[in-house]
């Protein structure tokens, strides 16, 4: 996306999404016509256009703001590179300056978004497009897909390695800039969004997305999670006696547990799924008086289907 031409209108995309790990994919937002000059018009009106779009390059800072909330632990982590340029060997000639940042939401744990904080960029600045590349717009969308590629790939070896596995992943939105064009890659729910002002009302402005989320929700998204074997999650409502003896977490892996128990007998008359959910439901209950809460115990296990 041209920092400097006329944006889309606020209802267009103008990100790149990285799909999956295994199925990512950038795009860029062309440069507009507008930022062609008339030939046929006089010097001075080419003089006044030139000064109306170049510039220059942007000047650029990064502020952050983290709180854990009420969760154990702090599981995002970030990266603010205003000068990546000094860290990729030998930027194209075309090329004066190179800024990165990027917002890593974990799951499960902490160790993957910290993990895709401290590598992800090195995977970048390794696979950058060096010397005086041509198609340099189509090279660093390839560059950011393999690196999401390189990065996943490499925490699932070192995760799997781990005793006990880990079982953590994490969200990646990030957002690189070259001179005066961004590119924004993302995996997951994370979003990067802009806000851009009007010359023709001052003091009013618009949000644009630059990024679509991966999200269930999304029907591209559920049907890429179905196609993969997975599943959408499911919802718990239950009563202080369950949570006195489980945390949320504990009672969700419980949960999964079940639903992910291929030698779960099927029950006559009632499709997998439903049989699955009605078992994991009873079993939470009784495993809850068996922890040895002495309360009344209700738990509601909520099915999504699309």
């Amino acid at each position: 996306m041209d920092l400097f031409g006329d944006l889309p209108e606020p209802t267009q995309t103008t990100a790149a999404d990285t799909g999956s790990s295994k199925d990512s994919k950038t795009e860029e937002k062309p440069k507009t016509e507008k930022r062609k000059l008339d030939t046929e018009s006089n010097g001075t009106e080419q003089q006044l256009e030139e000064k109306k779009v170049c510039k220059g390059i942007p000047r650029l800072k990064g502020y952050v703001a983290a709180r854990k909330g009420e969760r154990e632990e702090m599981q995002d982590a970030h990266v603010i590179l205003p000068d990546f340029s000094s860290r990729v060997s030998s930027l194209p000639s075309q090329i004066s300056h190179l800024a990165y940042f990027a917002v890593f939401d974990g799951h499960g744990g902490s160790r993957a978004s910290r993990y895709a904080a401290q590598n992800l960029h090195l995977n970048l600045a390794l696979k950058f497009p060096k010397g005086d590349a041509e198609n340099l717009d189509k090279l660093v969308k390839k560059c950011l897909l393999d690196t999401f590629k390189q990065t996943d790939d490499d925490f699932l070896k070192h995760a799997s390695s781990q005793k006990p596995a880990w079982k953590d992943g994490s969200t990646a939105t990030c957002m690189l800039v070259m001179d005066d064009v961004v590119y924004v890659a993302n995996l997951g729910d994370s979003r990067a969004v802009l806000c851009r002002g009007a010359e023709e009302s001052p003091g009013k402005f618009a949000t644009l997305a630059l990024s679509k989320e991966h999200n269930p929700t999304c029907y591209e998204e559920r049907m890429r999670i179905q196609k993969a074997g997975g599943m959408v999650r499911f919802m718990i409502l239950a009563c202080d006696g369950l949570f006195k003896v489980f945390a949320p977490e504990e009672a969700v892996k419980f949960v999964m547990g079940i639903l992910q128990d291929e030698a779960l007998e099927k029950k006559e008359g009632k499709a997998r799924q439903e049989a699955q959910f009605e078992t994991a439901c009873h079993r939470l209950a009784s495993e809850a008086v068996r922890r040895g809460c002495a309360d009344n115990v209700t738990v509601i296990l909520v099915a999504i289907e699309f």
